[in-house]
């Protein structure tokens, strides 16, 4: 009780340690330079069916590809891949190299958010969580402001030349952040106790994890379907239906991508004092009053407002605890497979998102707004329920003991 009472005495960013924050700040640097990438392609994918002649709904393919696939080794990858596409001289050209992008970009935020989280103090993993996650706003901050100021002047090749900017982080990695004291005395305890848990994916589908596992698969999927009805084709739909300049796209999503970083803290914050699932259900059913304030209007300052609004909720705030609440949900010895199955089986979801929102808008001539609508309206309500079918993990130690071996 006394070492309980010295740690709430001192100021919580003192309590974790030198090693606790650098695997922080890596996850945290990783996490806001792939967000960039990743958003530079929504920006230009108009641009990029105009230039090589196709359908929309084919370059909305790639987005779709980069989603899906699933085990992806390295943030110097999708770097490499994002250069290559730049010089692209045929659409196939960009389509394989967007979808070899892939390969690189997934595995960063599993793998850092589990190394964050896993050695992160109790006391503020919420509020921290909230932080690391709604960092992919600073991250599309940048990339909007970038493709408002350069896009006339470099076009959508020398955007994703930028793309390269996600390697800096593999030095930082490297050469700071170690593994974490918790998951090397549950690899201790596997080896000598002979019970080292090789196939870790079957594990988490088994009884006493199944029901964990598809409750956790559910919210993320449905969460990545609000994630790119709200966010994934606004650009193209203020485009393409409403014929604006890229100043013009780039001022509604730059704000919004602000509010989505300070909204992290304060959802982090509800996650610490009352509980993960309270902290992604109320920003969730928030997200549906909204959502028509700034999808069924013409007038450019309503949508301005509107859409910034929603980075509180659909755009930031029910998305906010994944790293927390993954990390959670499972034991030690299946944390991170289990974190990147959820996460990249969401992804397969999310990835048919844009395909499906754009099938409506162009082939059956409904506009990007209403199919936009249904998605976020209908997946909003699936991520409430399903977060509701799931456990509450506030105050829960991360342990090195062996649960599953």
């Amino acid at each position: 009780m006394a070492a309980v009472e010295t740690m709430k005495s001192i100021p919580w960013w003192k309590e974790p340690t030198k090693d606790q924050w650098l695997a922080w700040s890596a996850a945290w640097l990783g996490w806001t330079l792939d967000a960039f990438d990743f958003t530079i392609f929504l920006l230009i994918m108009l641009p990029i069916s105009q230039e090589f002649n196709v359908p929309l709904t084919a370059v909305t393919a790639v987005f779709t590809l980069t989603l899906w696939i699933p085990l992806m080794i390295s943030i110097g990858w999708y770097s490499l891949c994002n250069f290559i596409a730049s010089f692209s001289p045929t659409f196939w050209f960009l389509f394989l190299f967007r979808a070899l992008l892939g390969i690189g970009m997934g595995a960063e935020w599993p793998c850092g958010a589990a190394l964050a989280m896993e050695q992160w103090p109790i006391r503020s993993r919420g509020f921290m969580a909230g932080v690391l996650q709604a960092s992919w706003g600073l991250g599309a901050l940048l990339s909007s402001a970038a493709y408002a100021l350069l896009y006339n002047s470099i076009g959508w090749r020398g955007l994703l030349m930028i793309g390269v900017l996600p390697a800096l982080s593999i030095v930082y990695v490297r050469r700071f952040v170690k593994e974490p004291p918790v998951w090397v005395e549950n690899r201790r305890l596997q080896r000598t106790q002979q019970r080292e848990v090789r196939v870790p994916l079957a594990k988490i589908f088994k009884r006493g994890l199944l029901y964990n596992t598809l409750t956790a698969c559910w919210w993320m999927a449905s969460a990545f379907i609000v994630g790119y009805s709200v966010g994934g084709m606004f650009p193209t739909y203020l485009q393409k239906d409403l014929q604006l300049s890229p100043a013009l796209v780039a001022l509604p999503v730059m704000l919004q991508s602000i509010v989505f970083f300070l909204s992290g803290s304060f959802w982090g914050m509800v996650a610490d004092r009352v509980g993960r699932r309270i902290a992604i259900i109320i920003p969730a059913l928030l997200t549906i009053p909204v959502a028509p304030l700034y999808l069924l209007t013409g007038d450019y300052t309503m949508i301005v407002v509107w859409f910034t609004v929603q980075g509180a909720f659909g755009g930031g705030g029910m998305h906010t605890l994944y790293p927390a609440y993954l990390s959670e949900r499972f034991p030690t010895e299946v944390r991170a497979t289990a974190s990147g199955f959820v996460y990249h089986q969401g992804a397969i979801f999310g990835g048919l998102t844009a395909p499906v929102i754009t099938y409506f808008a162009v082939n059956w001539h409904t506009g990007f707004a209403i199919p936009m609508l249904v998605g976020t309206v209908l997946a909003s309500i699936s991520v409430a329920l399903a977060v509701m079918a799931g456990p509450e993990t506030r105050g829960k130690i991360l342990t090195a003991e062996l649960s599953v071996a």
